[in-house]
């Protein structure tokens, strides 16, 4: 199975990824994961990378895509893998097609509204890293890590107005590879608000079919 996970900031992209390695065994590809990895490997895309890490910037498609190209040239993903949060523009999609193809593309459909409930509402340990939600993962004593007993913090990023402004970029970059998957034939529509056990089974029959 060759799979891309698709959808806004705050949909569950790798919580259903997760999932659905356990039960396939195939591996996730997720850039920041690669990215991360080939910097502290001190491989020759690594070390490129990190100038543009260090400097704040994005990194180059071409980095990407030789980072993608050799990970899909392990052994490990002969079987099949899961993309996550990539490609994520058009470019990117194209150059992907010139190394595989793609037998579906998952789309978690997700409102604004619900994506801006789920990531305002998260709290992180600064000390370990936990990760939790006001609502639907509430730590044992308010405000306090179960861990260590740290205050939890909300990041920057999980602010509502730094969260509208991801998903504006969202629009504007990703959102044109939903008509361009939908014209190849290949893109599937699933609920993303609707559980992550009903996300996942919807997820595994897309999957049985093109197995």
């Amino acid at each position: 199975m060759r799979l891309m996970l698709l959808g806004p900031p705050g949909a569950g992209k790798g919580t259903i990824a997760k999932k659905l390695i356990d039960k396939y065994g195939v591996p996730q590809l997720s850039t920041g994961d690669l990215l991360r990895a080939a910097v502290k490997e001190g491989t020759t895309l690594g070390l490129e990378a990190k100038k543009f890490m260090d400097a704040g910037e994005l990194v180059p498609d071409k980095i990407v895509i030789g980072l993608i190209k050799e990970r899909l040239a392990q052994r490990d993903c002969a079987k099949g893998f899961i993309l996550d949060g990539f490609p994520r523009t058009l470019p990117q999609a194209q150059a992907l097609a010139e190394i595989t193809s793609l037998q579906a593309v998952i789309n978690l459909d997700v409102s604004d509204e619900e994506v801006v409930a789920r990531l305002s509402g998260r709290r992180t340990c600064p000390q370990c890293g936990a990760i939790y939600h006001v609502k639907n993962i509430p730590p044992k004593t308010p405000g306090k890590c179960d861990k260590d007993g740290a205050d939890l913090i909300q990041r920057d990023d999980d602010k509502e107005e730094a969260i509208r402004n991801r998903l504006t970029v969202y629009r504007r970059q990703t959102v044109p590879l939903i008509d361009h998957y939908r014209a190849a034939g290949i893109l599937q529509e699933v609920d993303g608000a609707a559980g992550v056990d009903n996300v996942t089974a919807a997820a595994v029959k897309v999957i049985e079919n093109i197995r």
